[in-house]
């Protein structure tokens, strides 16, 4: 009973721990990475579709990104999404690849990507206590309908505890690589 409800909480705690890796490879540092336009969408035959499922994206040097799309007719339209997304990134066409210069990085802008970052990492805390929150009252309804003992739900809350630390430790470790990569020139 207790191996299944601390099975489960480590499962959901690393799908937040996911989540927050998702959330910081969004946000760009000075360095290309084909997952910076994971989120734009182009319009495609009618249809809004992620812009991956429309070309190659492929990282050219440190700092361009080569875009191919895989129909001549999408240039104009990938372009035009990239420019229209909130990456302030401004795409050179020449033939049929689109390059994606990464502008470096102000002072200002690094810091303000810091509280972005930081405010991810605390959401990826409070994801893992409202876990533990869950696992906790599972176990307290465990005692309840009798098929655990306190002896049981004691131990249980103190696996659950050790599990809740793991995890935000590393959400901080998450925190700070990103931190040291964002401020790296």
């Amino acid at each position: 009973m207790i191996d299944d409800i601390q099975k489960r909480t480590a499962e959901r705690m690393g799908k937040s721990i996911e989540s927050l890796k998702h959330e910081l490879a969004k946000i760009r540092t000075g360095r290309a990475h084909p997952s910076l336009l994971d989120h734009v969408t182009v319009s495609y035959y009618g249809n809004m579709v992620p812009l991956s499922q429309t070309a190659n994206i492929t990282i050219e040097d440190a700092r361009t990104l080569a875009v191919t799309p895989w129909e001549r007719n999408m240039i104009q339209a990938i372009e035009k999404a990239i420019m229209s997304s909130d990456l302030g990134l401004n795409p050179n066409t020449a033939g049929t690849v689109i390059r994606v210069p990464m502008p470096p990085l102000t002072e200002e802008r690094r810091r303000d990507l810091i509280k972005v970052v930081r405010h991810e990492a605390e959401n990826a805390r409070v994801a893992i206590r409202n876990i533990r929150r869950d696992a906790n009252t599972e176990l307290k309804n465990s005692l309840k309908d009798k098929t655990i003992s306190e002896d049981e739900e004691r131990k249980g809350q103190d696996l659950i505890q050790k599990l809740t630390d793991q995890f935000v430790k590393d959400v901080d470790g998450l925190l700070e690589i990103k931190e040291k990569d964002l401020m790296a020139i």
